[in-house]
């Protein structure tokens, strides 16, 4: 399944390649047995996915222009990023060696509290599936899941490194990050 490109709007889509039997079986269980993908994906959602793709450029912008902030303000502090503010991008991700288990998870409950949704919620590292080690995950964000808006986790091991992603809007994201720094450095 691949994420599709809702900006934050769209509640639900993906799409679904792979084997014909296997997309079957995934459309009866996201809608229900012998109905499966007759009725379409939208879940009447037309409108937000069509919000959705309206708004992906400037939504990635602002994105990208939130991780190259952190990038830059957090290598100024002494920290190792990747990649660099200045360096070409893949994708949205920015990865932060904070250095110690204290700082990823202060970061992260930083993060959380310059959210603009749940920001009265503290994030704590616990158990994963799928993962060996204890993991922080922090994100205030209007849909549950959503990578696009501002989120930050790690796994609680050495080299401590968190990964950043989102924003929806750069003012917001560099509140949240400008606010996850003052709770890491307090």
């Amino acid at each position: 399944m691949i994420k599709n490109l809702g900006a934050g709007i769209a509640t639900s889509g993906a799409y679904v390649t792979g084997k014909k039997h296997l997309i079957k079986l995934c459309a009866e269980r996201l809608t229900s047995p012998g109905i499966g993908k007759e009725i379409g994906p939208s879940l009447n959602q037309n409108t937000l996915l069509l919000k959705g793709l309206f708004f992906a450029p400037s939504v990635v912008a602002s994105s990208l222009k939130t991780v190259v902030f952190a990038s830059k303000l957090l290598e100024k502090l002494g920290y190792k990023v990747e990649p660099k503010f200045d360096e070409k991008r893949a994708d949205i991700v920015q990865t932060i060696h904070l250095g110690s288990e204290e700082k990823l998870i202060k970061f992260c409950q930083g993060i959380q509290k310059g959210s603009p949704i749940d920001s009265d919620v503290i994030p704590y590292p616990g158990d994963m599936g799928g993962y060996e080690d204890k993991v922080i995950m922090a994100a205030g964000t209007f849909t549950q899941g959503s990578t696009i808006e501002l989120s930050c986790d790690g796994p609680i091991r050495k080299p401590y490194i968190a990964y950043l992603q989102g924003g929806l809007t750069y003012e917001y994201g560099k509140l949240g990050i400008l606010r996850a720094i003052q709770i890491m450095q307090a």
